[in-house]
């Protein structure tokens, strides 16, 4: 499993970039792009949505099931990615980078940090998520 360095990653398999503007990116894991399949349809959050942690706030379609998608930190919702709408594939082809999904302005960016490292994810996974 391959999962880039800067990311922190929830147990329910989103995982978070912090970026230079103090904002972070969220999408979900290629393990769990994997485990859903082809992606057909994201349903991506309201803008300036507020959102706690582990509340639901997008839902991505594949072939084989509905998944919620739950904010990882608490914060606004502040950009969404529209390109999902036409091709949702994105998060398939690219889940660490173009298939991002949307990105909050947390009220605590430090939150992050109580995320999993990609190592323990990854262990975590190994052990049956």
């Amino acid at each position: 499993m391959d999962i880039p360095g800067d990311l922190r990653v929830a147990a329910s398999h989103e995982w978070v970039r912090i970026n230079d503007d103090g904002t972070v990116t969220i999408g979900i894991t290629e393990h769990a792009q994997e485990q859903l399949g082809d992606i057909v349809f994201v349903e991506t959050p309201e803008i300036d949505m507020q959102c706690q942690p582990e509340q639901p706030v997008a839902v991505v379609e594949s072939v084989k099931a509905a998944s919620d998608l739950y904010a990882p930190v608490a914060g606004q919702i502040v950009d969404a990615n529209n390109a999902l709408a036409d091709s949702p594939e994105l998060i398939n082809d690219s889940p660490y980078e173009d298939g991002w999904i949307f990105k909050i302005q947390p009220d605590d960016v430090s939150e992050v940090e109580n995320l999993m490292s990609p190592d323990d994810y990854a262990h975590m996974v190994e052990a049956g998520d």
